[in-house]
């Protein structure tokens, strides 16, 4: 990432402003746009303020980013605090920056009218910024996103539940789930038309079954029968703001709606100290995705984890420049140190997920053991379709770049356990064909595909 960050504190007064967060800033970005206030873009019911940041470069049909800020934060703090408008620059993507204007500039997460579709409270007033930008710029529909960290993670968390017809993805920096800060009835410090504390909540007290937090979600806009949007949750295990079950609970509640299992399908470590887990699905866009952070405090997002964002969305493929040189995170190249283990023919599978632009891809490769013996230590063959080269890869050494490749474990991935799988990924080049690659083979064995 190459940014100095520093750390935004942020004071608080109250429990009701106890959603503060540290935040890590890089520096702004280098491109001649900059931060404008826009006024008048709609309904406002809670009077929140607007601020867009609209990159130089926009790509054609672009897609549109909502980043929400922290309890005692702003807009343009979150602009100056987070990386998202560097990443605008890059790939071509237009960014709203909603600013809440309440006591202790936290987001109305739980009174009735937030947890409706079109009710009274500022998921109204950001949904109507979101189609002020549509207009305007002609942003894509199918690629409007929402992230944001504490108290703008709740409102995440709150906004893929009211309107899944209008965000396509969403990704949650130390949040709780939908409806888990919903005002308890005669509650007299929490005002429904207030942004309370819910102590249980924060605590990690409150816990559900993923049928009942699916519920909470259904009933935000009933008879909704279209697409749900995809979930990113990142947590730290040391939080003791918003207390590390919430990661859990946000897990059980995005599986139930997107219909997914619970079991992940696919674990690694994308940096040393951090789980990330899939759902559903193996892909750098899966249904859900967890990543728990050990060690790690309230003050997310931290360096490296706006890009995993952007690639979540899908929003790092239309890019108007030249795509990023590396990946998310490089983890270290040693080679295997145990010699690998013959895999008897027909005991892999392997799964490809590419996502092309125009002059480039990633890939995505998950390989499966399929047999019943673990392999220690391998090597993948594959075949490129001609016109592509790799430029960059992860959780493996790849060579040749182009033609017949090998890729071989790092030292973290040697083994795959008999029922098991690693994935592995590259960035590469094409001319115009960006296929994916055939003629899987683990340690000289030919591999099934799916």
């Amino acid at each position: 990432m190459g940014k100095i960050w520093r750390t935004v504190l942020a004071g608080v007064a109250s429990a009701t402003v106890a959603l503060g967060v540290a935040i890590l800033a890089p520096a702004a970005p280098a491109a001649a746009a900059t931060l404008r206030e826009v006024t008048g873009f709609g309904t406002n019911p809670t009077n929140l303020r607007m601020h867009l940041y609209v990159p130089d470069r926009v790509a054609s049909n672009p897609g549109l980013l909502v980043a929400v800020h922290y309890c005692t934060g702003s807009g343009p703090a979150f602009y100056s605090g987070t990386e998202f408008a560097s990443l605008a620059d890059r790939y071509g993507f237009i960014v709203i920056y909603p600013s809440a204007t309440r006591s202790g500039n936290c987001y109305d997460v739980s009174s009735p009218g937030t947890f409706r579709h079109d009710g009274s409270s500022d998921p109204v007033g950001i949904v109507s910024m979101v189609r002020y930008v549509q207009q305007q710029y002609r942003t894509d529909p199918n690629r409007t996103f929402v992230t944001g960290a504490s108290s703008g993670a709740m409102m995440t968390n709150v906004l893929l539940g009211d309107y899944p017809d209008v965000f396509a993805a969403g990704a949650a920096f130390a949040g709780v789930p939908f409806g888990c800060f919903a005002a308890s009835a005669g509650d007299p410090t929490n005002p429904a038309n207030q942004a309370g504390w819910n102590s249980a909540c924060a605590n990690g007290q409150v816990s559900r079954t993923p049928q009942a937090w699916g519920d909470l979600v259904r009933a935000a806009y009933p008879g909704y029968t279209g697409r749900r949007p995809r979930m990113q949750v990142f947590h730290g295990t040391n939080d003791t703001t918003l207390q590390y079950p919430n990661f859990g609970e946000e897990i059980k509640q995005w599986t139930n709606v997107l219909g997914v299992s619970q079991t992940p399908v696919l674990t690694d470590s994308p940096s040393s100290g951090w789980t990330r887990t899939r759902y559903g699905s193996a892909g750098v866009q899966a249904p859900v995705e967890g990543i728990s952070l050990a060690g790690v405090g309230h003050n997310v997002p931290q360096s490296g984890m706006a890009r995993m964002v952007i690639a979540f969305f899908g929003l790092d493929g239309s890019t108007p420049t030249s795509p990023p040189t590396t990946p998310p995170s490089t983890p270290p190249s040693t080679p295997p140190s145990t010699p690998p283990t013959s895999s008897p023919a027909g005991a892999c599978r392997v799964t490809t997920t590419v996502n092309p632009w125009n002059t480039g891809l990633t890939a995505q490769l998950t390989i499966a053991n399929t047999g019943t013996a673990a392999v220690n230590g391998w090597s993948l063959g594959f075949t490129l379709p001609g016109g592509q080269a790799i430029t960059s890869g992860w959780n493996a050494t790849y060579a040749p770049t182009s033609g017949a490749v090998t890729a071989r474990n790092v030292s973290y991935n040697g083994t795959i356990a008999a029922g098991s799988s690693v994935s592995i990924g590259y960035q590469a080049t094409h001319t115009g064909n960006n296929s994916a690659p055939s003629g899987f083979s683990l340690n000289g064995a030919a591999c099934s595909t799916a």
